[in-house]
């Protein structure tokens, strides 16, 4: 499965219960626009952490990280990129 898709789905999954239609557009805020709060954060280290086998510094946890699903994406490939390099 496609990186964004897999993201995408998680977010649509474990914070929207399903429903795709309130993440309209991948830049828009997950934290601004009500779908994750500090506890889903979390949630989401630990797909990050468990499912895609990153591992997650505490100075990584800021917005531009994890605060849309493209933020999300471009940080994943970035880790990844410094992994494998």
């Amino acid at each position: 499965m496609e990186l964004k898709a897999q993201i995408r789905d998680f977010v649509i999954e474990n914070f929207l219960f399903g429903d795709q239609a309130p993440l309209s557009d991948d830049a828009m805020s997950l934290l601004d626009n009500g779908i994750m709060d500090s506890v889903g954060v979390m949630e989401l280290v630990g797909f990050l952490e468990g499912d895609l086998f990153l591992e997650i510094e505490d100075v990584e946890l800021v917005p531009e990280n994890l605060d849309s699903v493209d933020n999300l994406v471009a940080f994943v490939t970035r880790k990844r990129e410094v992994r494998t390099a």
